[in-house]
């Protein structure tokens, strides 16, 4: 796979050829390391627990779970020490490139040279470099210059530090929101289909937490594909508008590369233009101090908190529902509670499960209370870029270094996280619709009471006598479920009493639950229709390409 993995094809991305590669197979190695005990078999059947290959130094250090445990090889890698240093080396192979094009003493020997060992990097030696010299940005200058002696006078010339980490910060940003994106787009597909599926189906609203009148499960979560739209647009606004620093030298104004080229503004120009076009990007800033604007940050770091806000909200209604039995997320073979594998369908989830190590009848929502667990850390990130921000005095400090190394990798990792847990989840949500219906059946006669007092009314009753009649039934039918916890008996009160003879016959039709959903199923077609489905028409080649793959889940 190459370094821009994603799904928009960009005529000016650089060329397979140029591109930093990762191959399926590193890939694949890459989960195996940080997921050992799970299959890679298609059919999800071999799920035996292979020896892992850490090593036991490796144990006595941290390793964050982001990535030991839970994130997915290809935003892994976008966040790698290999992605981040040969993006470093191509950015410099570019500069120089660019420069002699427009008219330096640059040979295409050299060039030639630092094309050759893009990916070649000693890291022993960097790091042993960046010891002795307190500097990262000048210890892989120097680990370059190694494997191109004859490049190395000309390796970062004119260049500040923030010209190969900034511009290779918003490269690897890209090309996050664009793994993001492919992965979103499939989740609102899947809740699409659950949409339609359930369109019809009646179920209790509750407001304040409380029932209140009926909807139906598929516009509930029509509320939900709604907010994730609303994130993937976010995402794509914020991509589509990241700009490039580009080539400006130490303070933003380019002065050393307009001495490079005697005071040539119009090549000074040139430099910058064709640098951002061969790092993909239409636009670069104009404006910058040493840095980009950290302002850019902030957007960035919004959007993915928002969709923390969305990811919370959503997961935290089906762990509700969960509780009253309704619905349920996918729970797998051989599951206890908190662990789980490659599953296969819906219906191989109800054999053989646990769900507790103490209490094997419980089945917990353990991936809607990863994802919020998730969520409350990714909301709380876009702290970092907003405090780094405002402190950045003058043309840039260097407090903004350290933080965003944690920051902006942990935001895109724990959003790939809860994106590659909802797409498990979406697979496979599973729906009770006699449970929902009993939970109804408890509620429905108390909302029914105005329609049996018109009927009656139409039948030739008086309203105020037929209102004290069903008032007097409907204290006593919320006392028998309040204070002796037996089910609501409304209907057979009202059946026996005399007084409403007249209307018995229709009381099946005046309780029928589909009346009571209102224009609940006409909204979520029409929602699917103008909304829904012209995106996804979109991604349709990201869908096709995906259509087979079940998300897999590391415990």
């Amino acid at each position: 796979m190459s370094e821009y993995t994603g799904t928009t094809h960009d005529s000016r991305r650089p060329s397979q050829s140029e591109s930093v590669s990762i191959s399926q197979q590193d890939q694949q190695s890459l989960k195996a390391s940080r997921h050992p005990s799970i299959s890679n078999s298609s059919s999800g059947k071999d799920q035996t627990v292979a020896a892992t290959s850490i090593s036991y130094d490796d144990r006595s250090k941290y390793r964050s779970p982001l990535v030991s445990r839970y994130a997915s090889a290809e935003m892994s890698f976008n966040f790698s020490e290999v992605k981040k240093f040969s993006t470093w080396r191509r950015l410099w192979f570019w500069l120089a490139k660019c420069q002699k094009q427009l008219g330096l003493d640059i040979t295409d020997e050299q060039l030639d040279e630092m094309e050759k060992n893009l990916t070649n990097i000693d890291f022993d030696t960097a790091e042993a470099e960046e010891r002795r010299r307190r500097h990262d940005v000048m210890a892989h200058v120097h680990t370059f210059a190694r494997c191109c002696p004859k490049a190395s006078s000309i390796i970062h010339l004119g260049a500040t530090s923030a010209y190969v980490g900034d511009n290779a910060d918003l490269i690897v940003m890209r090309d996050g929101f664009e793994i993001l994106i492919s992965k979103l787009v499939r989740c609102i597909q899947r809740l699409t289909q659950f949409a339609q599926d359930y369109a019809c189906l009646p179920t209790l609203g509750y407001t304040h937490m409380q029932p209140a009148q009926l909807t139906t499960v598929g516009k509930r979560a029509c509320v939900w594909i709604q907010d994730l739209l609303m994130d993937l647009k976010n995402f794509e606004r914020v991509k589509r508008q990241l700009k490039f620093r580009g080539v400006k030298g130490t303070t933003g104004t380019q002065a050393s590369f307009l001495q490079l080229f005697n005071g040539d503004h119009s090549k000074v120009e040139e430099l910058d233009r064709m640098v951002t076009e061969m790092a993909g990007f239409s636009k670069a800033f104009i404006i910058c101090g040493q840095t980009y604007t950290r302002k850019l940050d902030v957007e960035v770091m919004t959007v993915l908190a928002s969709f923390g806000a969305t990811i919370h909200k959503m997961c935290t209604d089906i762990r509700l529902l969960a509780s009253l039995k309704e619905i349920e997320e996918p729970f797998e073979i051989e599951q206890i509670g908190r662990s789980s594998y490659l599953f296969e369908n819906s219906y191989s989830l109800q054999k053989s499960t646990t769900g507790s190590s103490a209490m094997p009848y419980k089945r917990n929502p353990m991936r809607c209370e990863r994802c919020c667990a998730m969520a409350r850390h990714l909301m709380t990130l876009i702290n970092d870029p907003l405090g780094t921000h405002s402190v950045q005095w003058m043309e840039r400090t260097l407090d903004d270094s350290a933080n965003k190394r944690i920051c902006i990798p942990e935001a895109f990792l724990t959003t790939d996280i809860i994106l590659f847990t909802l797409l498990n989840i979406t697979e496979g949500l599973v729906v009770y619709p006699k449970v929902i219906d009993k939970h109804i059946k408890q509620e429905l006669p108390f909302m029914a009471t105005e329609n049996i007092i018109m009927a009656m009314v139409s039948a030739g009753g008086n309203r105020q006598e037929c209102h004290e009649k069903i008032r007097t039934l409907s204290q006593k039918a919320a006392e028998r479920v309040k204070m002796d916890g037996l089910d609501n008996d409304l209907v057979e009160r009202v059946k026996a009493d005399p007084y409403f003879a007249p209307i018995v016959g229709k009381l099946d039709v005046l309780l029928d639950a589909k009346t009571f959903i209102g224009r609940a199923p006409e909204q979520v077609y029409e929602f699917i229709s103008r909304e829904v489905e012209p995106v996804l028409n979109n991604f349709a080649l990201v869908i096709a390409s995906n259509s087979s793959k079940l998300a897999e889940l590391a415990v």
